[in-house]
C-alpha cells in the first residue's frame, strides 16, 4: 500500500519554477530573484534542485546568477518548459512511498486553484518532470481529481491534514460529493484518516485556505500552527477557533498533539491597500534544515525559536519572503520536495 510520506523524509531535491516576466510575479522580479538565489543555495548545498525555466533565453540567465552567487551548477538539474506561474508546490507532482520504499506519483488536475488564474501550462509541468528528471521505474498515475499540493498535509503515518474550505469548494471537484472526495484521498493518498479542519481564514489567500499556510505536521507527533492574540484582527476570531480545534485531536494512538504555536505577523498591505497573507507556517522541509520565511516583521526571531522547538536536529534558515507575499504565496507555495529514489 502506497501513502503520503511526511515531508521530512530523505529528499533527492527540491524542484522550484523560476520567475520570469510572463508570470504575474513580473512587477516584482528584482526583489524575489535574491530569495530564489538563497532558496537555491540552501538546497544545494544538502540535496539536489531542480529548476524549470520558462525558455532558454531565461535558462542562460539564471545560470550565471547562480554562478555570480556561488551555487554549485552541479547539484542542478534544468529543465526548459513554458509556465503560467512559480506556484509548483500546487501543480507539481505528489509521491506516494510504500513499506518496501518503493515510490509512486499521483498526476492530479491544476486548475488554478479554482479557475481564478490561468493554469494550462502549469497544469502540463508534470508531464516534463516525469519524461526528463523522473526514474521511470517510479509508476506514475494521472488523476482525474483537481488536488493541490498545499492543500494537504501528511504525518507520514496515514493521517492527513486539510481545510473544508479549499477540499470540499464546489471550484474544485464539483462533480464528486464530500464523502466521494474523502474517499478519492484515502485511496489514492493511502489516507488512513483525514483531519478536514473547519477554521482557517487567512486574509488575501486566494487558495481557500491551504492547510500550509496554518498547520503542519512536524515530528514526534508534533503539530505547528498559526495563532492571533490581537481581538482586533481580523483574523482574530477564526484562528482562535482553528486552535481549539487542534486541543481537541488525537494522534493515532489517541493521545492528544504536541502543539508548537507561531506568531502571527503584523499586518502586511500592498500598494492598493490589500492585505498579504504572511505566515511562518508555510516553511520548506530539506534535509538537514528547515526554510523558514520571514517578512521583516518583529515577530521573526520568534517563530524561528518556535520552529527549532518543533525540528531539533534541523538547522533553521530564515529567508526574507516579504516580496513573494506581494502575489499571495510564499516559500512552501513555491518548492515541492522530492523524495529519495524519485530522480534518474
Amino acid at each position: 500500500m502506497y501513502l503520503l510520506p511526511a515531508e521530512w523524509y530523505e529528499q533527492d531535491g527540491v524542484v522550484l519554477t523560476w520567475p520570469h516576466q510572463d508570470t504575474d510575479m513580473a512587477p516584482f522580479l528584482k526583489q524575489v530573484y535574491p530569495i530564489y538565489l538563497k532558496i537555491s543555495q540552501a538546497i544545494t548545498q544538502r540535496q539536489k534542485l531542480v529548476l524549470i525555466v520558462h525558455d532558454s533565453i531565461l535558462k542562460s540567465k539564471v545560470e550565471n546568477q547562480l554562478i555570480s552567487y556561488k551555487v554549485d551548477l552541479k547539484n542542478v538539474i534544468f529543465i526548459i518548459a513554458p509556465t503560467n506561474d512559480i506556484w509548483i508546490r500546487d501543480y507539481g507532482i505528489i509521491t506516494l512511498i510504500n513499506s518496501q520504499k518503493k515510490l509512486k506519483i499521483n498526476n492530479f488536475i491544476f486548475n488554478g486553484w479554482g479557475n481564478k488564474y490561468t493554469s494550462y501550462l502549469d497544469n502540463r509541468i508534470n508531464s516534463y518532470l516525469i519524461d526528463q528528471v523522473i526514474n521511470p521505474e517510479v509508476k506514475t498515475e494521472s488523476i482525474p481529481f483537481v488536488l493541490e499540493g498545499g492543500a494537504i498535509d501528511s504525518n507520514g503515518k496515514g493521517t492527513l491534514l486539510t481545510t473544508k474550505s479549499c477540499l470540499f469548494n464546489t471550484n474544485r471537484n464539483p462533480q464528486f460529493t464530500q464523502r466521494q472526495t474523502k474517499k478519492i484521498l484515502t485511496e489514492k493518498l493511502g489516507a488512513k484518516k483525514i483531519i478536514c479542519l473547519e477554521h482557517g481564514y487567512l486574509e488575501g489567500d486566494d487558495t481557500d485556505s491551504h492547510v500550509d499556510t496554518l498547520v503542519r505536521f512536524a515530528p514526534k507527533n508534533t503539530i505547528v500552527y498559526v495563532t492571533c492574540h490581537d481581538k482586533k484582527d481580523s483574523h482574530y476570531k477564526d484562528i482562535q477557533g482553528l486552535e481549539a480545534e487542534l486541543k481537541d485531536l488525537k494522534t493515532e494512538e489517541a493521545k492528544n498533539y504536541n502543539l508548537i504555536s507561531l506568531p502571527w505577523p503584523e499586518p502586511k498591505y500592498n500598494a492598493q491597500g490589500n492585505r498579504l497573507p504572511a505566515t511562518y507556517a508555510n516553511y520548506l522541509i530539506i534535509n538537514g534544515a528547515v526554510l523558514v520565511p520571514i517578512y521583516r516583521d518583529r515577530s521573526d526571531e520568534i517563530a524561528l525559536i518556535q520552529i527549532q522547538k518543533a525540528y531539533p536536529n534541523y538547522h533553521i534558515i530564515g529567508i526574507d519572503c516579504l516580496p513573494l507575499i506581494y502575489q499571495f504565496g510564499s516559500l512552501h507555495c513555491i518548492s515541492m520536495q522530492l523524495p529519495k529514489g524519485l530522480l534518474k
